[in-house]
């Protein structure tokens, strides 16, 4: 066993009898967050802090600004300054596994946060929401928004996904392309731009910019002869704030369906007014609170809460998982979701 984890569990039962969480020892928790240059992350980063620190962790957060050798560095840095265990939200799935060997010999646990960090067996749990659905849910949108089951099209449908190196994007692809195939061969859904292959509409770093300036392309070469767009399969919302930015400059026709996911303050105006006509919310509390509880199990030597044991294989094994379930935010919905929950206000979104 870890000596520091050794003397946390024994801590905590003197603790307890004294109405305090192991926490209040402050061990330190390193979380490695991707950017800031995404709205989510900060969102995610900062619940994470503040309920970690309300349990009486010090914390040691940290962002690589979507730079895969900075991040290396920082967990580096992590494990060397004795940090008790890691929380991760890795750039790139497959770039972690020499680092975190470092934080296995440490005896240092490692929680894999919403993306999971493949090919290393130093991956202790992980905690998402389920990408799968997240992906699903997008294609049943489509399905009942264009009424496939009854009408027999062709409708035109562009997709864009994210980054390539974000495991995450097999998931959201792959959860809306097995709702979405069938009405592909069977000739109801086409689409004009022949992109199709999950690296055919991949956008690094899930960028606004590279979506929109693909998507000005897919339009030009395919609607600018006035053939109408029906539908967009947009991965998340920065890609889909960029899909809007191109259909303002370059698209005059009937508006599209376009898909989300996150409910980016940027675009929750785009779903209210019906630009967007949805995202698929995850709430950033929920999992944060639900990775406190693993840290807890973690440090505490407790039962560490899990609810996936069968999906998640990183290529060494399968992660032990919590998978926190989505919710589709649309415009007649968003005010109980959003703002009643307290996660936005009125204000944030006018």
């Amino acid at each position: 066993m870890n000596k520091k984890l050794l003397t946390a569990a024994l801590a905590a039962t003197m603790l307890a009898g004294l109405g305090l969480t192991a926490g209040a020892e402050g061990e330190t928790i390193g979380v490695a967050m991707p950017t800031q240059d995404l709205q989510r992350w900060n969102q995610d980063g900062e619940n994470m802090k503040a309920q970690l620190e309300e349990k009486g962790y010090v914390v040691d957060l940290q962002y690589a600004g979507n730079d895969s050798a900075t991040q290396a560095s920082q967990i580096e840095n992590m494990i060397a300054n004795g940090d008790q265990l890691l929380v991760v939200a890795s750039i790139d799935g497959d770039s972690l596994g020499t680092v975190l060997a470092q934080a296995k010999e440490a005896g240092i646990p490692v929680i894999a946060y919403d993306r999971l960090i493949m090919n290393t067996d130093a991956v202790s749990y992980y905690a998402t929401f389920d990408n799968y659905l997240v992906g699903k849910t997008q294609g049943e949108f489509l399905v009942e928004a264009l009424d496939l089951e009854n009408q027999d099209g062709p409708f035109n449908l562009e997709m864009v996904t994210g980054d390539p190196g974000d495991n995450n994007v097999n998931f959201f692809f792959g959860g809306a392309m097995d709702v979405l195939q069938p009405y592909i061969d069977a000739g109801k859904l086409v689409v004009p731009s022949g992109q199709m292959t999950k690296d055919e509409v991949a956008t690094l770093n899930w960028a606004t910019d590279a979506a929109q300036s693909r998507f000005e392309n897919i339009l030009s070469s395919n609607y600018a002869d006035g053939t109408t767009l029906h539908a967009v399969l947009a991965s998340n919302d920065s890609t889909a704030l960029g899909v809007v930015n191109a259909l303002a400059a370059n698209y005059t026709g009937e508006y599209p369906i376009i898909t989300g996911q996150d409910c980016d303050i940027a675009n929750v105006p785009h779903i209210v007014d019906g630009t967007q006509a949805m995202s698929v919310f995850k709430d950033t509390r929920a999992l944060a609170s639900k990775v406190v509880e693993m840290v807890d199990a973690i440090i505490t030597e407790s039962e560490v809460p899990v609810n996936d044991t069968e999906t998640y294989d990183n290529g060494t094994g399968v992660i032990p998982s919590y998978l926190c379930e989505p919710t589709a935010v649309t415009a007649d919905n968003y005010k109980e979701i959003l703002i009643d929950s307290g996660y936005y206000t009125e204000d944030q979104i006018q």
